[in-house]
């Protein structure tokens, strides 16, 4: 049974106790050493992942668990500069996914992860409007247009860092009504009709259905993001871990990630 999101502030108080990654207290909990599909793994794992990932990763976290009977998958999904942050500080965490290098960075320059992170996927924009586009959006130039109300990922997160791309590679200067933490929250906007028109990942407009309408426009290529995995360097379960993360780039990940709307790496 999967456990679902954890609130990321309870994991960011949980901080305050611990150092690294997490505890590194593996005399319980952590498997014998093997790949995906050994029937030695055994324990619970954290993994901290992009919001973007929510889906993919909750489906993969279950074919995880169902593989290896006894084994729980525990996901912090948010914004991966909150996630980068709270490792950081000191949160328990076996496997960090972040949806931009930069915020892997964070982790990698502070010695929390181990080895070199592994780029499994790519993800770009898509303009997302309410179903029946009733605000009539037509193309990146409208973001710019005052009366109509859009919503944008912060730029300190990677989807508003890649709109911001995006908006200077097509000379816009965009007028957002709101700035969200991470892209689900942007996508929520749009589900419920709260705004006109907003910049969100392919993945996420496929995942919201018939409540969201997808629209491509050329500039999206100009920021493409990369999605890093790595071990974190102090994970309470860490030959867990990396059987999630090689579960993660087994060929059922990929088919997974692909079918959720992801890019080759």
């Amino acid at each position: 049974m999967i456990r679902f999101p954890r609130v990321a502030g309870l994991l960011a108080a949980a901080a305050l106790a611990l150092a690294g990654c997490g505890s590194g207290d593996t005399s319980s909990d952590a498997g014998s050493a093997g790949t995906a599909g050994s029937p030695t793994i055994s324990g619970d794992i954290t993994v901290f992942a992009a919001a973007s990932l929510t889906e993919s990763f909750t489906r993969l976290g279950a074919d995880f668990e169902a593989a290896h009977p006894g084994v729980e998958v525990t996901f912090n999904f948010a914004g991966s500069s909150a996630l980068a942050q709270q490792i950081n500080e000191g949160a328990p965490a076996d496997v960090f996914a972040s949806a931009a290098p930069k915020n892997m960075d964070q982790v990698t320059d502070e010695g929390s992860v181990t080895a070199s992170p592994v780029t499994f996927v790519t993800n770009t924009l898509e303009i997302a409007v309410p179903d029946g586009n009733p605000a009539k959006i037509t193309g990146l130039a409208d973001f710019a247009k005052a009366d109509l109300k859009i919503a944008l990922c912060a730029e300190q997160v990677p989807c508003g860092a890649a709109s911001a791309m995006v908006f200077e590679a097509a000379g816009i200067t965009a007028a957002p009504d709101t700035l969200e933490q991470d892209v689900k929250a942007v996508l929520s906007k749009v589900s419920l009709g709260e705004v006109d028109a907003a910049l969100v990942y392919k993945t996420d407009v496929l995942a919201a259905g018939d409540n969201v309408e997808g629209i491509e426009f050329p500039e999206a290529g100009e920021a493409v993001n990369p999605y890093p995995i790595a071990v974190c360097a102090n994970a309470p379960n860490p030959d867990d871990a990396q059987a999630f993360v090689d579960h993660v780039l087994s060929a059922k990940g990929t088919a997974v990630l692909t079918e959720a709307g992801f890019g080759a790496p």
